[in-house]
């Protein structure tokens, strides 16, 4: 396995570039029932779908992915991702966090660097997710990134088989919980 290569290092964890050789790892992440769960979907993806993905997902300038890794032992324990719409200067933020790493406090850390990239390297003037109401853990998380609840979209979701509200969340550069790391 091939070492991480880092681009953004915060407190305890970094931000590194996504690696090939990772990819079973990420998939197994990605299809954890209590990760399907937080994305409101049914079934996980096909492993011949993610893998033949990895090319065009890398050549994708409107999907940024980075590698959540522990800066203690290098450990890659995560994904974040931003769907950029480079037009209006905006970004959709994804999380995903390895089954055994979750209930942390890395996910608060993991989306604060990923904003600390959108706003002052990406320049990017909102990014923007969606939570379940029901994830109190994720919402916590993101509220303290810097991530504040604009809305919601009623019974858009599903969270263990009942339908539930989606909370939409937005962040500004006037929001980010100072000090950068890329400033450092």
């Amino acid at each position: 396995m091939s070492a991480p290569h880092i681009l953004l290092t915060g407190n305890g964890l970094a931000l590194g570039m996504p690696r090939q050789d990772m990819l079973p790892e990420y998939h197994e992440w990605e299809s954890d029932p209590r990760t399907l769960l937080g994305y409101s979907a049914q079934f996980p993806q096909a492993w011949e779908s993610r893998a033949s993905g990895w090319e065009r997902m890398r050549g994708n300038q409107g999907l940024q992915q980075f590698e959540v890794v522990r800066t203690a032992d290098e450990q890659a324990i995560g994904l974040t991702t931003l769907h950029v719409d480079a037009a209006l200067q905006k970004a959709e933020f994804v999380i995903v966090l390895a089954p055994d790493e979750r209930g942390k406090g890395y996910a608060a850390e993991a989306t604060r660097l990923t904003l600390d990239w959108a706003f002052h390297v990406a320049a990017l003037r909102m990014v923007w997710l969606k939570v379940l109401e029901p994830n109190q853990a994720g919402v916590t998380a993101y509220e303290k990134a810097g991530f504040r609840q604009a809305g919601r979209l009623r019974q858009s979701g599903y969270w263990l088989g009942k339908p539930v509200d989606e909370l939409l969340m937005d962040a500004l550069p006037a929001d980010f919980p100072g000090p950068s790391a890329v400033a450092a």
